[in-house]
């Protein structure tokens, strides 16, 4: 029977490196965690959200799925907003999605991959609502908007759900943020949906969806 050792051995060299650095560092991580940041991402494994911003275990609160989509229905999502941000008392929401995502490509071609096919309706959503802006006749570029789209429409479902609105009405200090990643450079970029109340929601969708059909 494989038992994987290759992984423990990394995960032993890799405590081993944590602890020569700082020898108190898995006691201090047990005894609390206090993140000031929520990620909400996608699930493709090149896209480690830890390390693409460089932080340590204990400082981002990491919720991942395909195509990092954000529906009012998905109880798992929501569990995870709602612990971040009434228990933890995260200071920032970020949505990144990245460019080349698979699921998005699915969407735009209607792709058939199986029973994914119904939770990538969420993102043909998308496609549907914003399809003047895509070019047909340049796939290529299509799917890079379709991406940074979709990010923006599923950061202003963040700013939808009860969790949001409850902490913006009782004064709670959290921002929610819209950012993409390139595969082929490691960076990331602002995609200018940031916002931190409910009255600058709508203007601050409008501009940013705007920039997208500019770019």
């Amino acid at each position: 029977m494989k038992t994987l050792s290759n992984l423990f051995e990394n995960n032993r060299l890799w405590a081993q490196k944590i602890i020569a650095a700082e020898p108190n560092f898995f006691q201090r991580l047990a005894a609390q965690q206090s993140p000031r940041y929520l990620w909400i991402g996608c699930s493709d494994s090149r896209v480690p959200a830890n390390e693409i911003v460089g932080l340590m275990p204990g400082e981002l609160f990491v919720h991942r799925n395909v195509a990092n989509v954000v529906v009012h229905t998905d109880l798992n999502c929501l569990s995870v907003l709602q612990y971040a941000v009434d228990v933890l008392s995260v200071k920032h929401v970020i949505v990144c999605g990245h460019y080349g995502c698979g699921g998005v490509k699915a969407a735009l071609d209607d792709g058939k991959l199986g029973l994914i096919d119904n939770w990538l309706r969420h993102v043909q959503d998308v496609r549907d609502e914003h399809r003047g802006r895509l070019d047909p006749t340049d796939p290529a570029r299509s799917l890079d908007r379709l991406c940074e789209l979709n990010v923006v429409e599923q950061a202003l479902h963040v700013c939808e759900t009860t969790v949001i609105r409850d902490a913006w009405a009782r004064g709670q200090s959290v921002s929610v943020h819209s950012w993409i990643y390139r595969l082929e450079d490691g960076r990331l970029r602002d995609l200018r949906f940031t916002v931190e109340s409910t009255t600058q929601v709508a203007e601050t969708h409008r501009a940013a969806i705007a920039a997208i059909a500019c770019g």
